[in-house]
């Protein structure tokens, strides 16, 4: 029986993209891959914690998604909950209705 994907997207402080990105790469049993890009963080949530980023007027962040299994999908979450906690990593949740490789 095959789950259903979904796609796990994590909103990561700059200061913390390398940790974040080195860790999930060591998830291998849950990870097979994901892909972190760039990003600018706005609103009323976003903690600037630079004078750069004061000055700009946004956060330094990396969008990171990741499509794997349901089912694998809390255990993901309970790691990152507890090898990052106080971080306050947004994430949220959405299924995949289609992956593939095009080859």
């Amino acid at each position: 029986m095959s789950s259903q994907a979904v796609c796990l997207t994590l909103i990561v402080p700059d200061a913390l993209h390398s940790e974040v990105l080195d860790y999930l790469s060591e998830q291998t049993d849950l990870v097979t891959g994901f892909t972190a890009s760039e990003a600018a963080g706005h609103g009323a949530r976003v903690r600037l914690r630079s004078a750069a980023e004061r000055v700009k007027g946004h956060a330094d962040e990396v969008v990171v998604r990741i499509v794997l299994p349901e089912e694998d999908l809390e255990r993901l979450l309970e790691r990152l909950r507890s090898a990052f906690a106080g971080t306050q990593l947004v994430y949220w949740v959405v299924p995949v209705t289609a992956f593939g490789i095009i080859q």
